[in-house]
């Protein structure tokens, strides 16, 4: 890995939530093809932190990654979620409280 490419990265947050009337097949669907992207993602040597929150309807993923590989894996993330989760993609800096306990 260049120089050049470690300072270009930077630290992204994934934050899914489950949107309301959803079907429990379409979960099913989308955990597959969620788990697809995730063991890709690992394949390439990458690393993701992921966990749900307590109410068993929002989950954070956080990843280092250029912008160009966040927003393509982001991309096709929200593409496996779509009408089931809502997908909102972050870089770390922009969510204050983030950035406040990483101090």
């Amino acid at each position: 890995m260049s120089q050049l490419e470690t300072v270009s990265k930077k630290t992204w947050v994934l934050v899914n939530a489950l949107k309301e009337n959803n079907q429990g097949q379409e979960l099913q669907r989308v955990a597959s093809q969620i788990s697809d992207l995730l063991d890709e993602w690992h394949t390439q040597g990458k690393i993701m932190w992921s966990g749900g929150f307590d109410d068993n309807k929002t989950a954070m993923t956080i990843f280092d990654a250029t912008e160009e590989e966040a927003k393509t894996f982001f991309s096709k993330y929200d593409k496996a979620c779509s009408g089931t989760l809502g997908c909102y993609l972050y870089q770390w800096d922009a969510m204050p409280l983030l950035s406040l306990l990483a101090k």
